[in-house]
């Protein structure tokens, strides 16, 4: 089907050389066949465009007249236009982040502030409802297709997955599904209008349609788009809080109206319209008639919704309980909104002021040093007026705002701002693009007062600078003399940051410059130069060639020092090729050694789990004959004579006890043998280890130290 559609602009994109009643007879012919073969197959519709296009290229050579009127009509028509809105419908998928998508929320929020407005409006106030029922229903159903539109809008609104936009119909339809917002859309779009058509309802007919202003979820979005969007954000706040304060009171002053005709209209003091209890005179009856209009019911309700919301009161006062509940609940709205106000308020007036606060501090900081140091009146004005100017310029906090980008926007903000700027250097042209973007985020912007020497003759050059604003003026010694002046553009100072060997003047600054007024000049420093250069060798010897002949130029190159100088330098490559050589056959001699001190280290392990095997099974035997010894009837033996002993007399104690020492001291004797026997063979193990240990060193002496704890472990 969609190959059907699209017949008629192939042939008629081939139509390019025929007259013009050839053309519209062909673009007839083309929306017939696709009326009549629209179920037939593919292949004919094939061949229709192969004989248009035969018919095409025979008539190749006609007029300049004919080629500009087939060119006219070569463009589709709105015909053409409308049919391909269904196709183009349904494979659409919307990015949220995108202009369209916030143009869309715009509508929509429009639509929501219509019925926040509008509803409360008929409902309260019935002769605003019956100026023109038809027009309030137009209106409403119009706003209904809207809502409708941004379900749609709702299943093909795309989202992030991992970094990617999802595009998958499906997918996007589930997401949608599960969200809160499908419920609250379904909600707001159920044709509560219905039951108008109930009696009990007629009189409801705006009240019914309430359930729209649940779309008020949209305009707080849009809100938030906004906000991140406009340049002056504290503006937007400002009149958003307005919106809010005057829709709060338009519903309040509709509440209170129709508060007043559920209570009866001037049946007291207090309702609408107000009037004295003993107030019964003709007047009366015109003074009801003269308020008796729309715009005099209104404006009266705003005027007393105003007073209550605004804490000052001076309304009438109520005369029954629900005149006293309804006021008493008035008051306490109308003290959260005026809190809220305030708070808003004082917080957008903050932030207005913030960078100003920040900037203020800073310069108070540097007016209390200067008070402190005693800095004199003339050099104290000159800072101050320096401040003035960065504050007057809004370059105050410049950098510091672009501190918060990642640093691939910033380079492109720099990029946007300083590349050109930075080409217009003579040594620079033609650079490798990619040398210039890193010394564009190099760059710093520095502001000059009237007077300030930018550099003077004699100093050592650390830096180049690029005037981007104001004049400055290259001076003799004395500052009398003015031989050149430098504008917007200009740059001095590439020469002295490259360090040319056999520079006459020493890499030393030649002139004294000064500026004239406020001036704002971008600063690279030979540091960030060179840095930079180290990844682009080729772009180095370029900007070497290109100051050396600068300086032929003006015969300030001493070309005998230039010349030792590269002999210097190719000598250094030399010493430096030699030591990357020594490095590699050090590289291999160590590799070799530690593959040796790896099989010395593996052979030394097994033997010391061979020893560690031996002694193991001699201290097990030990303690088995000790064990054994403790269980000899001569132990026994000993023992029952102790057991006996024990229940002698007291003066036979002392003998006993004599010869119970003497004993266990025999039994020590015994066992301190068998330790020293212990300590002698785990000392001959040791002393084996050491020296195989001291055999290996020795074998590995070119070896670091840093591999000996592996045997140390080990042991």
């Amino acid at each position: 089907m969609a190959e059907t559609v699209e017949t008629p602009d192939i042939a008629f994109q081939n139509l390019e050389s025929r007259s013009k009643s050839s053309i519209m007879k062909r673009l007839i012919f083309c929306f017939s066949k696709k009326y009549k073969r629209e179920k037939q197959n593919d292949s004919a519709v094939e061949n229709l465009i192969i004989n248009k296009d035969t018919e095409a290229g025979d008539k190749k050579n006609d007029t300049n007249k004919q080629e500009t009127e087939g060119e006219t009509k070569k463009k589709p028509t709105i015909r053409q236009r409308i049919q391909s809105i269904p196709s183009n419908l349904k494979d659409l998928v919307i990015d949220s982040s995108e202009s369209g998508y916030y143009y869309w929320i715009g509508i929509v929020t429009i639509t929501v502030l219509y019925n926040a407005i509008v509803l409360p409006m008929r409902s309260a106030f019935t002769q605003f409802h019956e100026l023109s029922p038809i027009t309030w229903m137009v209106l409403d159903y119009c706003i209904d297709c809207v809502y409708f539109m941004d379900i749609f809008v709702g299943f093909r609104t795309g989202y992030l997955e991992e970094g990617l936009l999802v595009r998958d119909k499906e997918k996007l339809k589930q997401a949608y599904l599960k969200r809160r917002q499908f419920i609250i859309d379904i909600i707001t779009i159920l044709p509560t209008d219905l039951l108008y058509l109930i009696p009990i309802f007629n009189h409801y007919a705006s009240w019914l349609r309430f359930n729209r202003l649940m779309k008020i979820y949209r305009s707080f979005e849009f809100v938030d788009r906004t906000e991140t969007r406009t340049n002056r954000p504290n503006l937007f706040r400002i009149s958003m809080l307005t919106t809010y304060i005057l829709v709060l009171i338009h519903w309040n002053a509709c509440i209170y109206f129709g508060f007043s005709r559920a209570s009866g209209l001037s049946s007291d003091s207090f309702v609408y319209p107000p009037r004295s209890s003993d107030d019964t005179s003709d007047e009366y009856k015109n003074y009801t008639e003269q308020w008796d209009r729309l715009f005099s019911q209104y404006v009266y309700s705003f005027y007393w919704s105003t007073l209550i919301l605004t804490t000052i009161g001076e309304t009438p006062k109520p005369v029954r309980n629900a005149e006293y509940i309804f006021i008493t609940i008035d008051f306490l709205v109308g003290v959260l909104i005026f809190a809220t106000v305030v708070g808003n308020v004082g917080a957008m007036i903050t932030n207005m002021n913030a960078a100003r606060t920040e900037f203020q501090n800073k310069m108070d900081g540097v007016k209390r040093y200067m008070e402190f140091r005693k800095v004199n009146k003339e050099l104290e004005l000159r800072v101050i007026r320096w401040f003035d100017y960065l504050w007057t310029n809004k370059q105050s906090l410049e950098e510091d705002s672009l501190n918060a980008l990642p640093d691939k926007l910033k380079a492109e903000i720099a990029i946007h701002v300083h590349f050109d700027t930075l080409q217009r250097v003579s040594i620079f042209k033609d650079c490798d693009p990619g040398l210039l973007v890193e010394l564009v985020l190099k760059l710093q912007l520095q502001v000059f007062s009237p007077g300030d020497y930018i550099c003077r003759k004699g100093d050592i050059g650390k830096e180049m600078y690029i005037v981007k604003r104001g004049k400055l003026s290259v001076v003799s010694e004395d500052g009398k003399t003015v031989f050149v002046t430098l504008g917007e553009g200009s740059v001095f100072g590439e020469i002295s940051i490259l360090n040319i060997a056999g520079n006459k003047t020493g890499n030393r600054r030649s002139a004294n410059v000064r500026s004239v007024g406020y001036s704002d000049l971008f600063c690279l420093s030979k540091d960030d130069l060179w840095d930079a250069l180290t990844e682009y060798p080729e772009t180095k010897t370029i900007l070497m060639q290109r100051g050396q002949d600068i300086l032929r130029k003006d015969n300030l190159l001493d070309e005998d020092i230039l010349r030792k100088a590269q002999e210097q330098q190719e000598s250094i490559e030399q010493c430096v090729q030699r030591i990357d050589n020594t490095v590699n056959q050090l590289t291999t001699r160590l590799a070799r050694l530690i593959g040796e001190f790896g099989a010395g280290q593996a052979k030394l392990k097994r033997r010391l789990t061979r020893l560690e095997q031996e002694y193991d099974m001699n201290s097990s035997c030990l303690v088995q004959d000790n064990n054994n010894d403790n269980h000899s009837p001569r132990y026994r033996k000993y023992s029952d004579q102790l057991t006996n002993d024990s229940q002698l007399p007291m003066n036979t104690e002392s003998e006993y006890n004599r010869k119970s020492i003497q004993s266990i001291r025999q039994k020590q004797g015994i066992q301190l043998k068998i330790n020293h026997k212990q300590r002698n063979t785990s000392i001959s193990s040791s002393t084996s280890i050491y020296d195989k240990r001291e055999s290996l060193s020795s074998l590995g002496s070119n070896i670091t130290n840093d591999t000996l704890p592996f045997v140390q472990d080990d042991e």
